[in-house]
């Protein structure tokens, strides 16, 4: 009941917060991304989103770095958790991978009350893929665990996004930074996991 409570208040923030005109700044590339969520996703076998995330990996890459963020440079090099792109309610009904970077290495099987060491970078990349056939780039949302006492009110995390076009949207150590509130309060239903959401089961790579 407390995750399901902590999904549906993230999607309110999302709705409350994203606006069309954010995603619309390129709209060959943010397109049905104007969208706050996705009302009509295609319900993908796995390989059928890993075929269409590797078309559009390259280009999610080269978008990514046009926001100049250090943090996420050759991300989609870091370790994988999931075995194949899967729709994240809580990032708008799109398809999306989890990787994590190298600092982050008790991701995968974190204990309650444990924390991540200082350094970690969290990143999920997505997709856009409707039942109609639309494909397009999606947002790139981010977290790093800062030092502590850096950040009391997001738990030592800063959150941030990356939008279609490589402009960042908002970063809570940044520009726009109560434009990411929401990011909090979506994973304080996750608190004993050092409010870190991870793949679902049916997506969990074997490490």
């Amino acid at each position: 009941m407390h995750m399901k409570s902590g999904r549906t208040i993230c999607i309110a923030f999302l709705i409350g917060h994203i606006s069309t005109a954010a995603f619309g700044q390129n709209a060959g590339i943010a397109g049905i991304d104007s969208h706050i969520t996705i009302e009509n996703p295609a319900d993908l076998a796995g390989p059928e989103a890993s075929a269409i995330y590797d078309d559009l990996k390259d280009r999610l890459a080269t978008n990514y770095a046009m926001s100049q963020l250090k943090e996420i440079e050759d991300y989609q090099s870091w370790p994988l958790f999931n075995t194949a792109p899967y729709i994240s309610a809580t990032h708008g009904q799109r398809y999306v991978n989890n990787y994590a970077n190298a600092v982050a290495s008790n991701y995968a099987d974190l204990e309650e009350g444990e924390l991540l060491p200082t350094g970690s970078i969290l990143v999920k990349d997505s997709i856009t893929v409707t039942d109609d056939g639309g494909i397009f780039p999606g947002a790139l949302f981010g977290m790093e665990k800062l030092a502590s006492g850096a950040s009391p009110e997001t738990a030592d995390w800063r959150y941030f996004m990356v939008i279609p076009d490589g402009s960042i949207y908002g970063d809570t150590t940044g520009a726009n930074p109560d434009l990411m509130t929401y990011c909090h309060v979506c994973h304080e239903a996750v608190a004993d996991r050092d409010y870190t959401f991870y793949v679902p089961e049916d997506f969990r790579l074997t490490q």
